[in-house]
């Protein structure tokens, strides 16, 4: 399959064009853009910087890939954005450049969809088959784990981290760290149980989704003890569940957010 490039578009002479791409109408392709093997920008889509997007994946009209982060310490240093394979980003969508302050990237995995409207700032850390609906955004510095799902108008403050299979529900303003396979929802959010949902598409056995319960209450029973003594007790009852022990190691990280508890 031959690239394809629309009249009415500029590619730079530099860029890096895999087999088969396709370029509609009215793209602007900067000099330091690679594009992989048949990936599909559909029209009036801007690339600049040092941006990688992945073989398979689509742009739709309007996007802005690449350009310099909206951050205040930025000095115009050389900064990358890398793209994953097989994303669908959506109309409206924008992804900045990285910056000093963050190993001088913004990384997004493979096979994500990312909704109209999608913000994701300087030095975000996205996973792979991460869902994020109309108008997400992320701050800074925001670690998104593999299969989460954002919903539509969220708010993530920078510096969160965010789980994997983690489910955010729309609207919500995030604050704080949110440990993997649980929900939350709320204008400031709140931990509101485990996405059982997500744990069930996902496949898990019923034996290890209750166990995960069973972790889980216990974690989050505030009458009983302090946070603190509940996870050591977690962490020496399950030592052999691992998706068990990613959440505790999740919450023993040191974070500079604290982490979404219970309203």
């Amino acid at each position: 399959m031959n690239t394809q490039i629309h009249p009415t578009s500029f590619v730079s002479a530099t860029a890096k064009l895999g087999e088969g791409v396709q370029i509609g109408p009215f793209c602007c392709i900067g000099d330091n853009v690679t594009l992989g093997d048949r990936v599909h920008l559909m029209s009036h889509v801007t690339v600049d910087g040092i941006t990688e997007i992945g073989q398979d994946s689509v742009v739709f009209p309007f996007v802005s890939l690449g350009h310099a982060p909206q951050d205040r310490k930025y000095e115009g240093e050389a900064s990358q954005l890398v793209i994953g394979k097989n994303n669908k980003i959506r109309e409206y969508v924008t992804m900045h450049a990285g910056t000093r302050g963050g190993n001088l990237i913004t990384r997004v995995g493979d096979n994500g969809f990312f909704m109209a409207g999608v913000h994701i700032a300087h030095d975000c850390i996205i996973g792979n088959n991460v869902t994020m609906a109309n108008y997400a955004t992320l701050g800074g510095h925001v670690i998104v784990g593999d299969s989460a799902i954002i919903g539509g108008l969220v708010g993530v403050h920078q510096f969160v981290r965010i789980g994997h299979f983690a489910i955010i529900g729309g609207m919500s303003a995030v604050e704080s760290d949110v440990i993997p396979y649980a929900k939350v929802k709320g204008e400031r959010a709140n931990l509101s149980g485990l996405n059982l949902i997500g744990l069930k598409r996902g496949n898990l056995p019923r034996t290890e989704i209750d166990k995960l319960r069973l972790a889980y209450d216990i974690l989050f029973d505030a009458d009983t003890s302090t946070l603190a003594e509940r996870i050591t007790q977690v962490a020496q009852t399950y030592p052999d569940q691992p998706r068990i022990m990613e959440i505790i190691n999740f919450m023993t990280e040191e974070s500079s957010r604290g982490m979404c508890l219970p309203a």
